[in-house]
């Protein structure tokens, strides 16, 4: 560690179960870590707000996540498809995407290693695992690894 203070992180969460994502934001704040969440229903909307197109215009309320949690099945444009076209895109490609999806389909997993995913994650089952899960990878993005900057 570098023994500076960490930094918020803004986190993009895409995921289309709103439980998921109202349990994602409650274990964050359970688990104390510094962040800024951001929640997308599908695909198409992460892709939306990364670009900042239709209703995710204003740069202002749409900074650049410093990470992407991204389910895979979703409505619309699933996880898989919005992971390749983010990981194409040079403008989008840097942003570490760690898949966080109840699949436990070793294809799936493959699959996004080898569209350039950094992680692959199982959701936990309950809401302990859940703030544990939150407070590693909080501590884990935030306190070790170098983020770029906008």
């Amino acid at each position: 560690m570098t023994g500076k203070a960490p930094l918020p992180i803004n986190i993009l969460m895409a995921d289309d179960d709103e439980d998921d994502r109202l349990l994602t934001l409650d274990a964050l704040k359970e688990s104390r870590v510094l962040n800024n969440l951001y929640c997308v229903e599908d695909g198409i909307e992460l892709l939306e707000f990364l670009r900042r197109e239709g209703k995710y215009a204003n740069s202002e309320d749409t900074p650049r996540p410093s990470l992407i949690l991204l389910d895979l099945n979703m409505p619309r444009m699933d996880g898989r498809e919005a992971l390749q076209e983010i990981k194409a895109d040079p403008a989008l490609r840097g942003i570490p995407v760690v898949i966080l999806t109840t699949s436990k389909e070793e294809e799936d997993m493959l699959r996004g290693y080898d569209l350039g995913c950094a992680s692959y994650i199982t959701k936990p089952v309950n809401f302990e695992g859940l703030v544990d899960l939150m407070r590693t990878l909080g501590r884990y993005w935030i306190e070790f690894v170098e983020l770029p900057h906008d």
